[in-house]
């Protein structure tokens, strides 16, 4: 028995129908989770993941891409959070920033053969079952302050006002309105133009402390602070009005699109907060300005990303303490955590327990134990996960993410389900069975299914959707292709017998 959940932007309804298939796989033991984001970044700045090189040719990089989600695919993930603006620049057609040097080789040139990146990108991500978040880092200009090699059309040759030096490259000063339009102008030309799912930030806001450096800031505090707000705060409520701004103009533009950032890891220290975590690191809040909790608080974000990129046994900041801080501090939005699977190449004293294969896979269960606060995880980065050091992918692979998984629900977001797909109709050969079926029409609030889930059942089963290790597939649907599935891995089932 197969049956068809159509899906629409998070919620989703059922309708059956028997095939007179026997699973493919064998039941036993306490399900896994239906619902799980299961994430991997994939860097393009440097080079770091994606396109390995960037001489690479158009065609070279889409096979390079497609052997990537092939990968990841097999791992169980079902999100991709893809760099499409590293540094001010595009990995996709933009009026009004230059094609990226990490694409091209050279900053302001568009790729040869030409091609428009971005919707390949969604395009295959969809097609695996993945989430695609276009990932964008706001306020890094450049990784250099090399002014000079700076596209035509890059924003300082226009606009050299709207930015500062700092740690050898140029940032764009948050403290300026017109900052902060541009940068959603940017985000809302991609949401408008591309069928992204979500909207993703990292943990680069106002940028990290480094030794005998200043943020020359002087003239916006002056300018922009009618409240008279100390400069710490002034510059918290920069980024405030960034995310709180932005995240309205998503909703405006297309209300189902997600918009999530991925914190540091540490908000604030107990001996400096009450509020804070068990834990003496370095603090987003004070360091970076950037106040994961208000974010969540006011609802300007659909969920948190903290980058937990330490041991279970780290003194300073310990995994448990934080995954157990995030969990408390959820505020009714979704918390992935971020996983640093990089640390399993690496061979440093500071953190000896890294050097055990069992540690990505213990940290996915602890998640686990917190069910209703903690969704997923995301892990950096997509080159380390591939890499497969101490056969930690394989365990996810074999364990942990054996079986798929869906992405969780916002019914903040959406709360109506989708009507059921109608016409089934299976057309059964010995080499294969077909399932076809046609959308329904749109529910009350006017959408459609954006993909649906098949599942199959033994014919001793009782079919019901909760467990994952009954789904057979998804399907989204494609412009121009008709809605089916050709399944070649089910058996026929043997005949009942009758008396």
């Amino acid at each position: 028995m197969v049956r068809v959940l159509a899906a629409g932007r998070w919620v989703g309804v059922l309708l059956g129908l028997l095939m007179g298939l026997q699973a493919a796989w064998a039941q036993s033991g306490e399900a896994p989770p239906k619902r799980e984001l299961r994430g991997v970044w994939i860097a393009t700045v440097e080079n770091i993941d994606w396109p390995s090189s960037r001489n690479l040719s158009p065609e070279q990089q889409r096979r390079e891409y497609r052997r990537m989600l092939d990968n990841h695919q097999r791992s169980g993930i079902n999100a991709v959070f893809v760099q499409v603006r590293p540094a001010s620049d595009a990995f996709y057609k933009s009026e009004l920033e230059p094609w990226s040097k990490w694409l091209t080789g050279t900053q302001g040139q568009a790729p040869t053969p030409y091609y428009d990146p971005l919707p390949f990108l969604i395009e295959e991500a969809h097609d695996r079952g993945m989430e695609f978040h276009a990932w964008f880092n706001p306020y890094r200009a450049t990784m250099d302050t090399l002014s000079r090699r700076l596209a035509a059309s890059h924003p300082y040759r226009r606009h050299p006002e709207w930015f500062i030096r700092f740690g050898g490259k140029l940032l764009y000063n948050p403290g300026l309105p017109e900052v902060r339009q541009y940068i959603n102008r940017v985000i809302l030309d991609v949401v408008s133009r591309y069928d992204i799912d979500g909207v993703h930030f990292d943990d680069y806001f106002y940028p990290y402390p480094e030794a005998r450096q200043v943020i020359h800031d002087e003239e916006a505090y002056a300018r922009y602070n009618p409240d008279g707000l100390k400069l710490a705060d002034w510059r918290r409520q920069n980024v405030n009005l960034l995310i709180r701004d932005l995240h309205d103009s998503i909703r405006q533009a297309k209300r189902w699109v997600k918009f999530g950032i991925s914190p540091f890891g540490v908000w604030r220290n107990q001996n400096t907060d009450p509020n804070g975590s068990d834990t003496r690191a370095f603090e987003g809040y004070d360091g970076l300005y950037a106040d994961a909790l208000e974010w969540t608080r006011q609802g300007w974000v659909d969920y948190v990303l903290p980058q937990l990129y330490w041991s279970t046994g780290f003194k300073v900041a310990r995994y448990p303490v934080l995954v157990e801080w995030w969990a408390r501090n959820a505020n009714n939005r979704h918390v992935y955590i971020g996983q640093g699977a990089y640390r399993m190449l690496e061979n440093t004293r500071s953190d000896t327990i890294w050097r055990n294969p069992r540690e990505l896979p213990r940290q996915v269960r602890l998640n686990r134990t917190f069910p209703a606060e903690i969704q997923g995880s995301v892990f950096f980065s997509s080159k380390s996960l591939m890499a497969n050091a101490l056969h930690t992918t394989d365990s996810l692979r074999q364990h942990e993410f054996r079986y798929p998984a869906l992405v969780p629900v916002m019914p903040w977001l959406d709360a109506v389900p989708p009507l059921p797909p109608q016409r089934l109709t299976l057309t059964a050969t010995r080499s294969a069975n077909v399932l076809t079926w046609q959308p329904a029409p749109p529910a009350p609030d006017g959408d459609q299914a954006a993909y649906y889930a098949l599942y199959r059942f033994t014919p001793e089963q009782t079919p019901r959707p909760d467990d994952p290790r009954n789904l057979l597939a998804l399907v989204r649907p494609r412009a121009g292709y008709g809605l089916a599935f050709t399944d070649t891995t089910g058996r026929p089932a043997k005949p009942t017998p009758t008396t």
